[in-house]
């Protein structure tokens, strides 16, 4: 059953999971593959089983900066259960990875005949939003040398793996700083044997000394989304 290979599905009961299994889908995503755009309708729900999605805020002069990642520990659009939304961030596939996906009217038909289902939404939505706070206040406040180090230890999380896909562009992007500052940082972290990058792979080497270069943020948001009792509950 792949679709257990997402987390927040796992936490679901088989019955109720059993409600979404015929409408969910499984598909691919490539890197740099945008799902969703600043005040675009939800039409689809995606739960990553791998990769990762950034959400990022797009200002008027095209700059970004990420304010929350999801991987196998959640969900992009979950609230669209909920009713009719537009999102109010870029989705950006930032790791490529396989995802289960559900049309969102589908999924709000679902929702609203299930109680299980939308007590996750609930659940997921306030963690979220907690998340992105709290990466709001690290992007005003930490310097890139210790976001990039909470940003490489949250990424490993959310795919489940020390060694992933990333290119210094998108990284740049999502730290909002220049991709000579990601080059430079990198190469310190590279020499201190704490990871490896090349041709377009991060392998993370050292993960605990990795930790120690890393803000107080990631451990404030080091977490599987739902707390643990909520899948004897679903």
């Amino acid at each position: 059953m792949r679709h257990r290979d997402n987390r927040l599905l796992a936490t679901l009961s088989r019955n109720t999971l059993a409600l979404l299994e015929p409408a969910l889908k499984e598909v691919s995503a490539e890197q740099g593959a945008v799902l969703l755009e600043p005040g675009e309708p939800i039409e689809y729900v995606y739960f990553p089983q791998s990769g990762m999605i950034s959400l990022l805020v797009i200002t008027n002069d095209g700059d970004m900066i990420e304010t929350s990642t999801i991987g196998r520990e959640g969900a992009l659009g979950l609230h669209r259960g909920l009713g009719a939304r537009r999102s109010f961030t870029r989705a950006s596939v930032q790791i490529p990875g396989r995802f289960s996906m559900i049309t969102a009217r589908a999924f709000e038909e679902i929702s609203l005949a299930s109680a299980a289902i939308r007590q996750m939404i609930a659940r997921y939505t306030e963690v979220l939003w907690a998340e992105a706070q709290q990466i709001a206040a690290c992007n005003a406040i930490h310097d890139a040398s210790t976001r990039l180090s909470r940003w490489l230890l949250q990424s490993a999380d959310r795919v489940g793996s020390d060694q992933f896909a990333l290119t210094q562009d998108f990284l740049a992007q999502m730290l909002g700083v220049r991709r000579t500052t990601v080059t430079l940082l990198a190469q310190e972290l590279q020499k201190k044997g704490i990871i490896k990058y090349s041709r377009g792979k991060m392998t993370i080497l050292d993960r605990k000394s990795l930790e120690r270069c890393a803000c107080e943020c990631y451990h404030v948001i080091q977490y599987e989304k739902l707390p643990p009792e909520v899948g004897a509950r679903l």
